[in-house]
């Protein structure tokens, strides 16, 4: 099903922008600490909508699965 790779592709990816935004507060840590910290809460909230879309796509399939059984 494809959502289900793009929900784990938008995982992913707001992974990396989390981790990337960590590095950076870590290397200077004060030079831009309100825009890396807005940056942090935007990959949490992509992250959480991505893991919604896995979660509804996994249980439109197994509705599918449970009707054609």
């Amino acid at each position: 099903m494809q959502a289900l790779s793009i929900g784990a592709a938008g995982m992913m990816s707001a992974q990396s922008r989390f981790e990337t935004s960590a590095r950076r507060t870590a290397t200077a840590p004060l030079d831009t600490l309100a825009e890396e910290t807005v940056e942090r809460l935007q990959a949490r909230t992509a992250f959480s909508a991505n893991a919604a879309v896995v979660r509804t796509a996994d249980e439109m399939t197994g509705a599918l699965l449970d009707m054609l059984a």
